[in-house]
């Protein structure tokens, strides 16, 4: 256990990832309960209106990702200032992220349903970044031997192939899968074989002239839309706070 600490949190080219992610989730998880205090009028906090401008705090998110950005990019990947971007960056990105929504409708919704999209965002990110700090690399290629390495076409074939499978899965309408799939090749492989979203782009390319497939595809969404999507609304919910009715 401790060589795995050692190798997957405490080196130096892992320690900055998981000051990043720490600094991300306890941003968001501030910031929405701050936010939902503001919406139910409790405590000190209140929305800044300077001369009545409501400024949302995914502004102060992109600056702070723009300064531990290039920050760290000017930095290297070790000592103090490294430390200081990555902090600095999980701090805007869980800021930005937190409004998500927002910048996605150009419009406020965060107290709306289609704000749920936010968190959905931001439990996604902070998968991703949980599979990255465990060892999981990009693309599928932490895995090669030290002769693979020296062939860049084994590398190149396995990166081009992997970003092929997550293609297919978003043109399938599984857009969660797609994005995990970049970092875990089985996830990919699996939401590639498997039939699509009967609304995704692929449905409507090669299902229109098979109706066997398209009533397939939509008793399987339907079943999977019935089975799971009340329960990621509850955790949703749970998480960001009930949309205003």
């Amino acid at each position: 256990m401790g060589d795995w600490w050692y190798r997957n949190i405490l080196e130096p080219g892992k320690l900055p990832l998981l000051l990043a992610l720490s600094a991300f989730v306890l941003t968001f998880a501030i910031t929405r309960v701050i936010t939902r205090m503001i919406r139910a009028g409790k405590g000190p906090f209140r929305n800044v209106t300077p001369g009545g401008l409501h400024v949302h705090h995914a502004v102060p998110g992109v600056v702070l990702m723009t300064v531990g950005g290039f920050t760290a990019i000017g930095g290297g990947r070790a000592g103090w200032g490294s430390a200081l971007a990555a902090v600095l960056f999980g701090m805007g990105t869980g800021l930005v992220l937190d409004e998500f929504a927002l910048i996605l409708h150009l419009s406020d919704v965060y107290w709306s349903k289609e704000g749920t999209i936010s968190i959905e965002v931001v439990i996604l990110t902070t998968a991703l970044a949980s599979l990255l700090l465990c060892g999981f690399l990009p693309l599928g290629v932490d895995g090669l031997t030290p002769d693979e390495e020296q062939s860049r076409m084994t590398l190149v074939t396995t990166v081009v192939f992997n970003l092929l499978l997550a293609g297919v899965a978003l043109f399938k309408g599984k857009p969660r899968m797609a994005v995990l799939g970049a970092v875990v090749p089985l996830i990919a492989l699996v939401a590639a074989m498997r039939l699509a979203r009967p609304v995704s782009p692929w449905a409507r390319r090669f299902y229109r002239r098979r109706p066997k497939a398209r009533a397939r595809s939509m008793r399987r969404s339907y079943r999977h839309d019935r089975r799971w999507s009340g329960m990621r609304r509850r955790v949703d919910y749970l998480i960001g706070g009930a949309p205003s009715q």
